[in-house]
Formats: structure tokens, sequence, C-alpha cells
């Protein structure tokens, strides 16, 4: 699965990269909030599993976008 490699990658020392968190998952945590609020009620009920899944489906869709260019 192409994950759009390293969203912020940190350079320590001695050239030594933490690749930090995939733009996959930047996107998905972008996309969750309004997924979320669409789907989460304020009581806490709806289905949260359904939400993440929602967001990797957007991040997914937005990583094909971006490999048009």
């Amino acid at each position: 699965m192409k994950d759009g490699g390293s969203a912020f990658p940190v350079y320590a020392h001695e050239g030594a990269v933490d690749p930090g968190m995939t733009l996959r998952d930047y996107f998905a945590g972008q996309a969750l909030p309004a997924i979320i609020e669409s789907i989460v009620h304020f009581d806490g009920s709806g289905d949260q599993e359904i939400a993440s899944r929602y967001s990797y489906m957007f991040a997914d869709a937005m990583l094909a976008e971006r490999g048009k260019e």
C-alpha cells in the first residue's frame, strides 16, 4: 500500500532520520474530525470503527489524487 512516505521527517544527529508519521496517517487525521462530527453523536453513541475506516478511505483517495500530478 502506498502511504505517501514521511509527512514530517526529522533529521537527527549525524544524518539519522526519524520518519515520523506517514502522509496517509496525516491525511486520515485531518479528515477524522469532520467524519466523527457526522457519524458520532454527542452522547458518544455512533460507530467509531466506521469513522476510522472512512478517514483512511479519504486519505487513500487524497494520495491517489496527489499521485496523478
